[in-house]
Protein backbone atom coordinates (compact mmCIF):
# COMPACT_ATOMS: atom_id res chain seq x y z
CA UNK A 1 0.00 0.00 0.00
CA UNK A 2 1.06 3.47 -0.64
CA UNK A 3 2.44 5.49 1.43
CA UNK A 4 1.15 9.00 0.34
CA UNK A 5 3.99 11.14 2.75
CA UNK A 6 6.58 8.96 0.21
CA UNK A 7 4.75 10.44 -3.15
CA UNK A 8 6.61 13.48 -4.66
CA UNK A 9 3.96 16.28 -5.07
CA UNK A 10 4.06 18.97 -7.63
CA UNK A 11 2.02 21.84 -6.47
CA UNK A 12 0.02 23.69 -9.21
CA UNK A 13 -1.59 27.21 -7.69
CA UNK A 14 -1.54 30.88 -7.66
CA UNK A 15 -3.74 33.02 -4.76
CA UNK A 16 -4.15 32.51 -0.77
CA UNK A 17 -6.54 29.45 -1.37
CA UNK A 18 -4.10 27.82 -3.00
CA UNK A 19 -1.63 28.77 -0.73
CA UNK A 20 -3.35 27.91 2.78
CA UNK A 21 -3.28 24.35 1.12
CA UNK A 22 0.14 24.28 -0.16
CA UNK A 23 1.48 25.41 3.48
CA UNK A 24 -0.83 22.76 4.80
CA UNK A 25 0.73 20.05 2.79
CA UNK A 26 4.05 20.95 3.97
CA UNK A 27 3.42 21.29 7.70
CA UNK A 28 1.88 17.64 7.20
CA UNK A 29 5.07 16.27 5.81
CA UNK A 30 3.83 15.47 2.33
CA UNK A 31 6.60 15.16 -0.15
CA UNK A 32 6.27 18.69 -2.00
CA UNK A 33 9.45 18.98 -4.28
CA UNK A 34 8.38 22.00 -6.02
CA UNK A 35 5.57 25.29 -6.97
CA UNK A 36 4.32 25.87 -10.35
CA UNK A 37 2.71 29.49 -10.11
CA UNK A 38 1.41 32.16 -12.31
CA UNK A 39 3.96 34.91 -12.99
CA UNK A 40 3.74 37.76 -10.27
CA UNK A 41 1.83 40.95 -11.15
CA UNK A 42 2.14 44.53 -10.33
CA UNK A 43 -0.20 45.25 -6.76
CA UNK A 44 -1.94 47.91 -5.71
CA UNK A 45 -2.02 51.75 -6.92
CA UNK A 46 2.03 52.18 -7.23
CA UNK A 47 2.02 48.98 -9.47
CA UNK A 48 5.00 47.36 -7.53
CA UNK A 49 5.76 43.82 -8.80
CA UNK A 50 4.85 41.26 -5.66
CA UNK A 51 5.22 37.81 -5.01
CA UNK A 52 1.85 35.58 -5.87
CA UNK A 53 0.93 33.81 -2.33
CA UNK A 54 1.92 30.54 -3.24
CA UNK A 55 5.25 32.50 -4.18
CA UNK A 56 5.91 33.61 -0.50
CA UNK A 57 5.05 30.12 1.08
CA UNK A 58 7.42 27.99 -1.28
CA UNK A 59 10.45 30.79 -0.33
CA UNK A 60 9.18 30.60 3.51
CA UNK A 61 10.25 26.64 3.02
CA UNK A 62 12.73 26.92 0.41
CA UNK A 63 11.27 25.38 -1.91
CA UNK A 64 11.83 25.50 -5.60
CA UNK A 65 9.12 27.89 -7.35
CA UNK A 66 8.48 27.32 -11.63
CA UNK A 67 6.26 30.67 -12.73
CA UNK A 68 5.15 30.13 -16.41
CA UNK A 69 3.05 32.36 -18.41
CA UNK A 70 1.88 29.20 -20.10
CA UNK A 71 2.87 26.02 -18.41
CA UNK A 72 2.27 23.52 -21.03
CA UNK A 73 5.30 25.07 -22.96
CA UNK A 74 7.49 23.86 -20.46
CA UNK A 75 6.56 20.02 -20.48
CA UNK A 76 10.29 18.52 -20.69
CA UNK A 77 11.22 20.84 -17.22
CA UNK A 78 8.13 19.61 -15.47
CA UNK A 79 9.58 16.06 -16.78
CA UNK A 80 12.82 16.41 -15.47
CA UNK A 81 11.94 17.16 -11.62
CA UNK A 82 10.03 13.39 -11.69
CA UNK A 83 7.03 14.34 -10.45
CA UNK A 84 4.81 11.22 -8.71
CA UNK A 85 1.79 13.42 -8.49
CA UNK A 86 0.68 16.43 -9.85
CA UNK A 87 -2.07 18.55 -7.82
CA UNK A 88 -3.58 21.71 -8.49
CA UNK A 89 -6.13 24.64 -6.87
CA UNK A 90 -6.81 27.48 -8.34
CA UNK A 91 -3.90 27.12 -10.97
CA UNK A 92 -5.61 29.39 -13.91
CA UNK A 93 -4.04 27.66 -16.61
CA UNK A 94 -5.38 24.80 -18.93
CA UNK A 95 -3.01 21.87 -18.74
CA UNK A 96 -2.05 20.01 -22.15
CA UNK A 97 -2.69 16.00 -22.69
CA UNK A 98 1.14 15.90 -22.80
CA UNK A 99 1.62 17.26 -19.14
CA UNK A 100 -1.23 15.24 -17.87
CA UNK A 101 0.79 12.03 -18.68
CA UNK A 102 3.62 13.09 -17.29
CA UNK A 103 3.06 11.91 -13.62
CA UNK A 104 3.05 8.13 -12.46
CA UNK A 105 0.04 8.87 -10.25
CA UNK A 106 -1.38 11.70 -13.07
CA UNK A 107 -2.63 14.67 -12.13
CA UNK A 108 -5.47 15.82 -9.41
CA UNK A 109 -7.45 19.14 -9.11
CA UNK A 110 -9.22 20.60 -5.86
CA UNK A 111 -12.35 22.17 -7.68
CA UNK A 112 -13.75 24.97 -5.51
CA UNK A 113 -17.54 23.66 -6.54
CA UNK A 114 -19.97 20.33 -6.53
CA UNK A 115 -19.29 19.26 -10.01
CA UNK A 116 -20.32 19.30 -12.78
CA UNK A 117 -22.14 22.56 -11.33
CA UNK A 118 -20.04 25.73 -12.10
CA UNK A 119 -16.94 24.77 -13.48
CA UNK A 120 -14.78 27.38 -14.90
CA UNK A 121 -13.00 30.64 -12.90
CA UNK A 122 -15.66 31.76 -10.63
CA UNK A 123 -17.08 28.99 -8.89
CA UNK A 124 -16.88 30.16 -5.78
CA UNK A 125 -18.67 33.73 -6.32
CA UNK A 126 -21.14 32.22 -8.54
CA UNK A 127 -21.94 30.32 -5.54
CA UNK A 128 -22.59 33.45 -3.43
CA UNK A 129 -24.07 35.19 -6.80
CA UNK A 130 -27.01 32.60 -6.59
CA UNK A 131 -27.90 32.27 -3.09
CA UNK A 132 -27.12 29.11 -3.11
CA UNK A 133 -26.80 27.64 0.87
CA UNK A 134 -24.30 24.85 0.10
CA UNK A 135 -20.75 24.26 -1.99
CA UNK A 136 -18.34 22.16 -1.57
CA UNK A 137 -14.55 20.81 -2.87
CA UNK A 138 -14.47 18.44 -5.54
CA UNK A 139 -11.54 16.27 -5.53
CA UNK A 140 -11.16 15.06 -9.06
CA UNK A 141 -9.22 14.01 -12.17
CA UNK A 142 -7.35 16.34 -14.56
CA UNK A 143 -8.55 15.87 -18.11
CA UNK A 144 -7.83 18.58 -21.17
CA UNK A 145 -11.56 19.91 -21.08
CA UNK A 146 -11.93 22.46 -18.24
CA UNK A 147 -12.84 21.08 -15.02
CA UNK A 148 -14.63 17.65 -16.66
CA UNK A 149 -12.57 14.52 -15.37
CA UNK A 150 -13.86 12.05 -13.07
CA UNK A 151 -14.85 12.77 -9.36
CA UNK A 152 -13.25 11.23 -6.68
CA UNK A 153 -14.64 13.12 -3.66
CA UNK A 154 -16.23 15.82 -2.31
CA UNK A 155 -16.02 17.72 0.91
CA UNK A 156 -19.19 20.30 1.61
CA UNK A 157 -19.13 23.03 2.75
CA UNK A 158 -22.52 25.22 4.08
CA UNK A 159 -22.69 28.97 3.14
CA UNK A 160 -24.92 31.07 5.50
CA UNK A 161 -26.27 34.20 4.75
CA UNK A 162 -23.38 36.43 6.57
CA UNK A 163 -20.78 34.78 4.40
CA UNK A 164 -18.94 36.71 1.39
CA UNK A 165 -16.68 36.13 -0.64
CA UNK A 166 -13.48 36.64 2.00
CA UNK A 167 -15.40 34.39 4.42
CA UNK A 168 -16.39 31.50 2.31
CA UNK A 169 -12.61 31.36 0.82
CA UNK A 170 -11.61 30.43 4.65
CA UNK A 171 -14.13 28.08 4.47
CA UNK A 172 -13.17 26.18 1.18
CA UNK A 173 -9.37 26.37 2.12
CA UNK A 174 -9.81 24.36 5.35
CA UNK A 175 -11.96 21.92 3.38
CA UNK A 176 -9.25 21.73 0.52
CA UNK A 177 -7.06 19.97 2.74
CA UNK A 178 -9.85 18.28 4.28
CA UNK A 179 -10.70 16.49 1.49
CA UNK A 180 -6.81 15.70 1.01
CA UNK A 181 -6.29 14.32 4.14
CA UNK A 182 -9.25 11.90 3.57
CA UNK A 183 -9.43 10.87 0.31
CA UNK A 184 -5.61 10.91 -1.44
CA UNK A 185 -5.17 7.75 -0.23
CA UNK A 186 -7.90 5.96 -1.61
CA UNK A 187 -7.37 7.56 -4.73
CA UNK A 188 -3.88 6.75 -4.87
CA UNK A 189 -4.02 3.43 -4.01
CA UNK A 190 -7.17 2.66 -6.36
CA UNK A 191 -10.17 2.45 -3.92
CA UNK A 192 -11.80 5.33 -5.14
CA UNK A 193 -12.10 5.02 -8.32
CA UNK A 194 -14.22 8.02 -9.49
CA UNK A 195 -17.75 9.07 -10.77
CA UNK A 196 -17.86 10.59 -14.76
CA UNK A 197 -19.70 13.95 -14.28
CA UNK A 198 -22.62 14.24 -16.22
CA UNK A 199 -22.41 16.44 -18.74
CA UNK A 200 -26.28 17.70 -19.23
CA UNK A 201 -26.17 18.74 -15.45
CA UNK A 202 -22.73 21.12 -16.07
CA UNK A 203 -23.10 24.68 -15.41
CA UNK A 204 -20.08 27.14 -16.20
CA UNK A 205 -18.93 30.34 -14.87
CA UNK A 206 -16.73 32.83 -16.34
CA UNK A 207 -14.24 35.10 -14.71
CA UNK A 208 -15.39 38.17 -12.78
CA UNK A 209 -14.69 41.53 -15.19
CA UNK A 210 -15.25 44.96 -14.13
CA UNK A 211 -18.38 45.55 -15.68
CA UNK A 212 -19.65 43.02 -13.09
CA UNK A 213 -18.64 44.68 -10.42
CA UNK A 214 -21.34 47.74 -11.16
CA UNK A 215 -24.55 47.33 -8.78
CA UNK A 216 -27.71 48.22 -10.83
CA UNK A 217 -30.84 49.12 -8.89
CA UNK A 218 -33.05 48.07 -11.58
CA UNK A 219 -32.47 44.55 -9.68
CA UNK A 220 -34.21 43.15 -7.09
CA UNK A 221 -32.35 43.91 -3.54
CA UNK A 222 -31.52 40.09 -3.01
CA UNK A 223 -29.74 39.71 -6.39
CA UNK A 224 -27.66 42.64 -5.04
CA UNK A 225 -27.41 41.59 -1.93
CA UNK A 226 -26.03 38.78 -3.31
CA UNK A 227 -23.49 40.82 -5.45
CA UNK A 228 -22.09 42.39 -2.77
CA UNK A 229 -20.86 39.47 -0.74
CA UNK A 230 -19.88 37.64 -3.55
CA UNK A 231 -17.40 40.70 -4.37
CA UNK A 232 -16.72 41.17 -1.08
CA UNK A 233 -13.71 42.26 0.20
CA UNK A 234 -12.20 42.33 -3.02
CA UNK A 235 -12.72 43.84 -5.47
CA UNK A 236 -16.49 45.45 -4.03
CA UNK A 237 -19.49 46.10 -5.88
CA UNK A 238 -19.78 49.51 -6.62
CA UNK A 239 -21.97 52.64 -7.90
CA UNK A 240 -21.38 55.57 -9.26
CA UNK A 241 -22.81 59.03 -7.87
CA UNK A 242 -21.46 62.13 -8.84
CA UNK A 243 -18.78 60.70 -11.06
CA UNK A 244 -17.51 59.35 -7.32
CA UNK A 245 -17.64 55.44 -7.17
CA UNK A 246 -18.81 54.11 -3.78
CA UNK A 247 -18.43 50.56 -3.10
CA UNK A 248 -20.85 48.62 -0.94
CA UNK A 249 -18.67 46.14 1.14
CA UNK A 250 -22.29 45.34 3.24
CA UNK A 251 -25.99 45.20 3.35
CA UNK A 252 -29.18 43.92 3.89
CA UNK A 253 -32.75 43.75 2.04
CA UNK A 254 -34.97 45.78 3.33
CA UNK A 255 -38.96 45.02 2.77
CA UNK A 256 -39.79 48.45 0.29
CA UNK A 257 -43.52 47.79 -1.49
CA UNK A 258 -43.55 51.39 -2.56
CA UNK A 259 -43.77 53.22 -6.06
CA UNK A 260 -40.39 54.71 -6.11
CA UNK A 261 -37.95 54.77 -9.08
CA UNK A 262 -35.47 52.37 -8.95
CA UNK A 263 -32.14 53.86 -7.70
CA UNK A 264 -33.91 56.25 -5.41
CA UNK A 265 -32.66 57.09 -2.07
CA UNK A 266 -35.54 56.41 0.29
CA UNK A 267 -33.50 57.61 3.36
CA UNK A 268 -29.97 59.06 4.57
CA UNK A 269 -29.59 59.56 8.12
CA UNK A 270 -27.38 58.67 10.59
CA UNK A 271 -28.82 55.92 11.35
CA UNK A 272 -29.88 54.64 7.47
CA UNK A 273 -29.31 54.46 4.30
CA UNK A 274 -31.83 53.10 2.10
CA UNK A 275 -32.20 53.37 -1.89
CA UNK A 276 -35.12 51.15 -3.75
CA UNK A 277 -34.45 48.55 -6.42
CA UNK A 278 -37.17 46.76 -8.34
CA UNK A 279 -38.38 44.91 -5.51
CA UNK A 280 -37.46 45.85 -2.02
CA UNK A 281 -34.57 47.59 -0.98
CA UNK A 282 -31.24 47.66 0.11
CA UNK A 283 -29.88 49.12 3.46
CA UNK A 284 -26.02 49.58 3.16
CA UNK A 285 -23.88 48.97 6.29
CA UNK A 286 -20.38 49.00 5.06
CA UNK A 287 -19.21 51.33 2.47
CA UNK A 288 -15.93 53.09 1.15
CA UNK A 289 -16.22 55.92 -0.72
CA UNK A 290 -13.11 56.39 -3.51
CA UNK A 291 -10.06 57.31 -2.12
CA UNK A 292 -11.16 56.64 1.22
CA UNK A 293 -11.13 53.75 3.73
CA UNK A 294 -13.71 51.29 4.09
CA UNK A 295 -15.93 51.95 6.49
CA UNK A 296 -18.90 51.27 8.66
CA UNK A 297 -22.30 53.12 7.72
CA UNK A 298 -22.52 55.00 10.91
CA UNK A 299 -18.55 56.62 10.62
CA UNK A 300 -19.42 57.26 6.78
CA UNK A 301 -22.59 59.39 7.25
CA UNK A 302 -20.25 61.44 9.89
CA UNK A 303 -17.97 62.40 7.67
CA UNK A 304 -19.86 62.38 3.96
CA UNK A 305 -23.56 63.59 5.39
CA UNK A 306 -23.63 65.74 2.45
CA UNK A 307 -22.78 63.61 -0.31
CA UNK A 308 -26.47 62.37 -1.13
CA UNK A 309 -29.84 63.21 0.09
CA UNK A 310 -33.37 61.37 0.10
CA UNK A 311 -35.00 62.06 -2.95
CA UNK A 312 -31.72 61.29 -5.34
CA UNK A 313 -31.73 59.17 -7.90
CA UNK A 314 -28.68 56.42 -8.36
CA UNK A 315 -28.45 55.08 -11.99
Amino acid sequence: MLNRKDIRILFFGTPEISAYLFEKLIENKYNVIGLVAQEDKPVGRKGIIESVPTKKIALKYNISVFQYKKVSDHVDEIRKLKPDLILTLAFGQIVSRELLMVPKYGCLNLHGSILPKYRGAAPIQYSLLNGDKETGISLMEMVEKMDAGKVFAVEKVLISADDNFTTLVDKMKIAAFDCVEKYLDGVLNGELKGVEQDENLATFTKKIKEEDEVIHFNEDAFVIFNKVRALSLIPGAHFVFNNLKYKIFKCKVIKDDSNNENGKIISYDKKNFIIKCAKDAIKIEQIQKQGKKVMNYSDFFNGNSKDFKVGDLIK
